[in-house]
């Protein structure tokens, strides 16, 4: 549909920019029949090559009355086999109305669009006139592809003939030295929908406007064929596009209708030029050996291997506690946050500059938790992609009232309260309010700094790979004196508080119970919670320098304080390192992959879906998910984090954590076969299923191992993952109806699994998926650094 609707616009375009250049050229151009002008222009053509004025005439005339009268397909067809021959005429002139002639006849219909590009030659002669002393015919020529991208099919054919690549060399050889650029609304009020006007020739514009395209409809291959060298500079002149696009979106320097006259627009957008930004940066090596890979892990968490293993096996995920600046550390492992302070500022000044940082800043768009192609997250935010900072997705301003213990925050509370709720954009205005907030008290909380600094990345990339996971986050708290930010609460993900700057007094719980929070599910505020603060209480001070850990699921707030005598700065600022433990590697997604491939190693065995021994065979397994999710809901082992995947600089490090790992899953394998729960999981599909809901919705991930299933004798051996629910519902009616049967079947299943799995073969799968999943959010993690690194 989207194809459709931008090819129309094209040919409306084309056709009214066609209509008013026939006033001009058609002149006293004669209208010759049909059946003679073919003949002629075939004549000319055979003999352009010599310097003849009559030849020349010729050619001019013919392709002059096709671009100014309506194109008949079957004429178009015919003189496309002489467009090969007249792109590389010696005449400026017949070269440019030929490209002109080829984009027109491709803006026909999808049927002609399709005859050009499947006409290797044509399209190959248009590509090779691009990079020309003749900046007519560059133009023309760039003209005539950006008409042939009006279809995907065009775009595609395109990137197979290499044009991306000449229009990238072309930009780099003919752009001027300096970029001047403004915004304009164009047809929408969208921020990342401005419409970028150039001033500096139509050429450039042309070329880059054509080079966006191309680069935004590369799939992940053909990102990776493009030159680094020319893919890095060509992303260097994006960069200086999107500063000074950037800079203008943000002081809201947009002309209205009509204005900006004199400047060159294309149809290049903020969005569209982040896009390109954040695709050539997806498969750029992912960081520069900008640091050694164990300071990180010494400076945060501990100084030997015993520190560490003590770590894992008595604090970690359990009980908070605190790692304080090393008063003997080298300077290098102490200061793993050098970098990152001083992009900030100094800290006396610190705190004055915070509008003109939230002003580099843009908005990082969240993507979906097992999300595993990045084109696709691409294609869903294309419109969005770019835009500044958003509240409460972005940052938050706020503060905890100190008598009813509750958050305010600054931009709602001064907000029209009868006003629909939409995504609040921040504008210069409020930039500089947050500054005032600030002052009033507020915390201003940034999210996602890995993502907008390059140093802060290297650290949480690092944190991700110690504790075994596919990334871990990064969040930055400005504190004023004697103030708190938010209100007491606990996270779903375990941080690591690192101060920066000024010092901080926390308050930590131990956990209401026993079972650790899930990734994405709802937080309980704590606000009106009653917690006994002289029971399973900790107090940590922090200075600058220490790193406080605290377990996923503990309820802690944290304030500042201000005494004039012993000199301190006041406010604080801290980063909170989260490890994210997404639900297939907590313990219980790897139990749930340790099902799927011993099941899939029994595919031999397994009957057709269309025997009831196949439904109650399928159906048991699926049952024993839902089992494995129930036993989860009641034993904390399941919702620990795997650390099958981490990984150490510590030398003897993967010994004893393989084995640690290795007890785990004994553990959790003889929970499995101990319990029962068929009954309990059978209501549990049932209740579902009478909601109109898919059961097994919480581990649909599986099927990203499910990508390379086999088949045995044209059937699946198993319901597909992505099955609808009127199919489930079919099955497990069937299933529900032989109930006794089913149970036995069940049992033997479960029976099977517990004494059959070998826990190295899952191992195999789970780093597999670990690895997927990993690469998409270093893609992401890349894309997003780019468009900061202005």
């Amino acid at each position: 549909m989207e194809d459709l609707q931008e090819f129309k616009k094209k040919k409306n375009n084309r056709n009214r920019k066609r209509k008013s250049q026939s006033h001009s050229n058609t002149g006293n151009t004669d209208r010759r029949s049909n059946t003679l002008t073919f003949p002629l222009l075939m004549a000319a053509a055979l003999s352009h090559s010599h310097t003849n004025t009559n030849t020349h005439t010729v050619v001019k005339d013919c392709l002059t009355k096709f671009l100014s009268h309506p194109i008949q397909p079957h004429e178009a067809t015919c003189i496309l086999s002489l467009c090969p021959l007249l792109l590389r005429s010696k005449s400026p002139y017949i070269a440019t109305l030929t490209a002109q002639f080829v984009g027109a006849v491709s803006l026909l219909s999808f049927e002609m669009n399709h005859k050009v590009v499947s006409d290797f030659h044509t399209l190959k002669a248009l590509i090779s006139s691009i990079p020309t002393s003749r900046k007519a015919v560059s133009m023309a020529a760039c003209d005539g592809l950006l008409d042939i991208c009006s279809t995907c099919l065009g775009r595609q054919r395109l990137l197979h003939f290499s044009a991306l690549e000449t229009l990238m060399f072309a930009f780099l050889e003919v752009q001027g030295s300096s970029t001047l650029i403004s915004l304009s609304t164009g047809d929408d009020v969208n921020i990342a929908s401005l419409r970028i006007g150039f001033q500096k020739g139509e050429l450039p514009v042309l070329l880059l406007n054509a080079a966006i395209i191309l680069i935004n409809t590369c799939n992940i291959e053909q990102l990776r064929k493009i030159p680094s060298k020319l893919s890095e500079c060509f992303s260097v002149s994006l960069k200086e596009v999107w500063r000074e696009a950037h800079k203008k979106m943000i002081n809201s320097d947009i002309l209205g209708a009509g204005q900006g006259m004199n400047l060159y627009f294309s149809n290049i957008t903020i969005s569209d030029l982040a896009e390109s930004i954040f695709r050539l940066s997806i498969n750029v090596d992912q960081f520069p050996a900008l640091m050694s890979s164990n300071i990180v892990e010494r400076r945060i968490f501990w100084s030997s291997e015993d520190d560490f293993k003590h770590f894992i096996l008595n604090q970690w995920e359990v009980l908070p506690c605190v790692v304080r600046r090393f008063s003997s550390a080298s300077l290098e492992v102490d200061e793993i946050f050098t970098s990152f302070m001083q992009s900030l500022c100094l800290k006396d000044s610190f705190p004055l500059v915070l509008s003109s940082i939230l002003q580099d800043l843009i908005s990082c768009l969240p993507i979906d938790s097992d999300e595993l192609d990045i084109l696709n997250f691409l294609m869903e935010v294309r419109y969005k992609l770019g835009c500044p900072l958003i509240n409460e997705q972005d940052i938050r301003v706020l503060r905890t009232d100190n008598q009813f213990k509750q958050e305010v925050h600054f931009f709602q509370e001064n907000s029209d309260s009868f006003r629909v709720k939409t995504p609040h954009v921040l504008c210069l205005d409020d930039m500089l309010k947050c500054q005032e907030a600030y002052n009033d008290g507020y915390t201003v909380a940034l999210r996602g700094m890995e993502f907008r600094f390059e140093r802060v990345a290297l650290i949480v990339d690092r944190l991700a790979s110690i504790f075994g996971q596919p990334s871990a986050g990064a969040n930055m708290y400005l504190t004023p004196p004697n103030s708190q930010g938010l209100a007491r609460h606990y996270d779903d993900h375990c941080v690591f508080v690192c101060q920066i700057f000024g010092s901080k007094q926390w308050k930590i719980f131990s956990q209401p119970n026993g079972q650790l929070p899930r990734l994405y599910d709802p937080c309980n505020i704590l606000n009106n919670e009653t917690i006994d603060d002289t029971r399973d209480c900790y107090n940590f001070f922090l200075n600058e320098g220490d790193v406080l850990y605290i377990p996923r699921g503990c309820p802690h707030e944290a304030c500042t304080h201000y005494d004039k005598q012993d000199g301190s700065v006041g406010f604080s600022l801290h980063l909170t390192l989260g490890v994210e433990v997404e639900p297939p590697f907590e313990w219980e997604g790897f139990m749930h992959i340790a099902l799927f491939c011993w099941n899939r190693t029994q595919h031999h065995s397994h009957p057709s879906l269309k025997s009831l021994s196949g439904i109650l065979n399928v159906m048991s397994t699926r049952l024993l998910h839902i089992v494995i999710g129930l036993i989860g809901n009641s034993d904390p082992a399941f919702r620990k984090a795997c650390l099958v995947a981490a990984s150490s600089s510590q030398s003897n490090t993967n010994s004893w954590l393989d084995q640690c790992q290795r007890t785990i899953f004994s553990y959790l394998i003889n929970k499995i076969s101990r319990e029962l729960r068929f009954q309990e999981a059978l209501k549990s599909v049932e209740a579902a299923i009478e909601r109109n809901e898919d059961p097994f919705q919480q581990i649909k991930w599986l099927r990203y191992l499910n990508q390379e299933r086999e088949s045995v004798e044209g059937h699946d051996w198993d319901l597909d993952w992505d099955v609808g629910s009127t199919e489930i519902k079919d099955i497990f009616a069937v299933y529900v109806e032989y109930k006794e049967m089913a149970e036995r079947v069940f049992m033997d299943v479960k029976s099977k699994f517990c004494n059959e799995v070998s826990y190295d073969d899952v191992t195999a799968n789970y780093k597999l998926l670990h690895e997927k999943f990993e690469e998409v959010r270093k893609q992401y993690m890349n894309g997003m650094l780019s468009l900061h690194s202005i």
